[in-house]
């Protein structure tokens, strides 16, 4: 399985309301997107390739329940190495954004 496999994948166990890099706008939708390597680079060579990325969740829902369940799908891969990265209110949109980074192996 590719590493866009265990994202797409991990998303999916969610909603199918999930884009990269973009999404028709509503008011639930998650966008994920690479952004860069954290490759292990041994003997000048690449031993092990990582990408790096992040998925923004944009809800109208106050403590919308979609957080855990990308959280719990995210732990249930073995290749996803996940981190909580910031929680905003929109204020101009009436939009809550969170943003999670994660590194797949």
């Amino acid at each position: 399985m590719s590493w866009q496999e265990h994202i797409i994948e991990a998303h999916l166990a969610v909603t199918n309301k999930v884009g990269h890099f973009s999404y028709e706008k509503s008011d639930r939708y998650f966008v994920w997107q690479e952004d860069g390597a954290n490759d292990l680079v041994a003997g000048n060579i690449h031993a092990e390739k990582v990408v790096t990325g992040t998925t923004d969740l944009f809800t109208k829902n106050e403590f919308d329940p979609w957080t855990s369940e990308i959280e719990f799908a995210f732990d249930n891969s073995p290749f996803i190495y996940w981190q909580m990265n910031s929680v905003q209110y929109e204020e101009n949109t009436g939009f809550y954004h969170y943003e999670w980074r994660w590194e797949v192996f």
